[in-house]
């Protein structure tokens, strides 16, 4: 792609701001959300994961207040019939075994995964 090429599909990970986790616990459980939701596309819809992975990939970090408002955008996204994949942490390190930390949504075309997080703040 060009520099003035415009991505058509992306993975949006929602991150949350109540558990404040360390910036590199943040990134580890973005990092299984990413992996776990193109894992899955390539499985499940492998057009769309070839068409996210020719464009490079692109991943789009957000963020919400809460486990309830985690569990709204996966709703969403099922209703939309979008990948998604929430992220339960191990335990092992700053939070309790079997806390959810995040959902990745996608990959996707942006105009079917705006509607579900395109109104909220980058992290």
């Amino acid at each position: 792609m060009s520099s003035g090429d415009r991505f058509l599909y992306k993975i949006v990970v929602a991150v949350r701001t109540d558990l404040k986790l360390s910036p590199g616990k943040m990134a580890v459980q973005v990092a299984h959300a990413a992996v776990s939701c193109s894992m899955l596309a390539r499985e499940k819809n492998r057009k769309v994961f070839d068409a996210w992975f020719s464009e490079g990939q692109k991943k789009v970090v957000v963020k919400v207040k809460s486990v309830e408002e985690l569990y709204m955008l996966r709703d969403q996204a099922r209703l939309r019939s979008l990948t998604s994949s929430l992220v339960a942490d191990a335990g092992l390190t700053e939070i309790p075994p079997g806390t959810v930390t995040c959902i990745g949504i996608g990959p996707a075309r942006e105009e079917d995964i705006d509607p579900v997080t395109g109104e909220l703040a980058l992290m």
